[in-house]
Formats: C-alpha cells, structure tokens, sequence
C-alpha cells in the first residue's frame, strides 16, 4: 500500500494492517505488527524523504509454516542522507526510542538500500505461545 509522507501515513498503515491481519495472526502477534509497523512509518516520515509522489510505500508478507504465521514488515522511503541509526535515549527524551522497539518485537529488522531509497524491514517469528492448543493447555 501507499500512504502519504505525512504523520496520517502512519494511522492510515496501522488501520489497514490490523483490519486485513484481525483474522489472520494471534492478536499478541497482531499487536506487536501494529506497534513496529508504526515505528517505521514514523521514523520514515520524520526521518526520511518521500518517494515520489510524495508519498511511503508500505507492505506485509505472510508465510505459512508449522509453528505459524511469519510475517515480514518492509517500509519503503526516498532515503536520508544518515540512514536509520539507534540512538541512545535519555529517561526524559521524548522520542529517539522506536528502533529500540522494532529491535525489541521483532525477530529481527534490517535495512537495504538502491538507487531509489531505501527499505527498513522487520520478521516477526510465530508465536508459540499464542497457538490456541498451547494457550488452552495453559
């Protein structure tokens, strides 16, 4: 999907995401998708120039396999000139913590780059602990 290059893009993702995956992934893994799905396009727009048109292209991939559903993240942008960097964050900072808690939900996230921006992306393992047999055992 196409957002705009604007703090809506990232309400606008969010929404879309929750609604095409409510029936898809276990609601703890759907609320870890949502969260880190946010981050990225947040950190897109404030960090990074549009594609053009203004705008950031945002996309998810499910792969069936017999723990779960993995899911993968990847949130495209025109670039900047520093790329994505985690920063150190002080108690009283306000913001400078989203790669933190991409890094923190995700199995793991990475970066690539061509000649027309670049990519953030996350994995997200399944979840085993959210598997109706092993939460109804529990």
């Amino acid at each position: 999907m196409v957002v705009p290059h604007h703090a809506t893009g990232a309400r606008l993702a969010r929404h879309r995401l929750a609604d095409e995956l409510a029936d898809v992934v276990p609601p703890i893994l759907l609320a870890d998708l949502v969260a880190v799905l946010a981050e990225l396009v947040g950190n897109a727009v404030r960090h990074a120039d549009p594609l053009p048109g203004g705008v950031v292209r945002v996309a998810w991939r499910l792969r069936s396999t017999a723990e779960g559903q993995r899911v993968q993240l990847r949130v495209t942008d025109g670039g900047s000139a520093s790329g994505p960097l985690m920063r150190a964050a002080s108690p009283d900072a306000v913001d400078g913590r989203g790669l933190h808690i991409v890094s923190g939900l995700a199995s793991r996230w990475g970066v690539e780059r061509d000649g027309l921006g670049q990519s953030v992306w996350a994995e997200f393992d399944p979840v085993a602990t959210a598997r109706p047999d092993l939460v109804a055992a529990g």
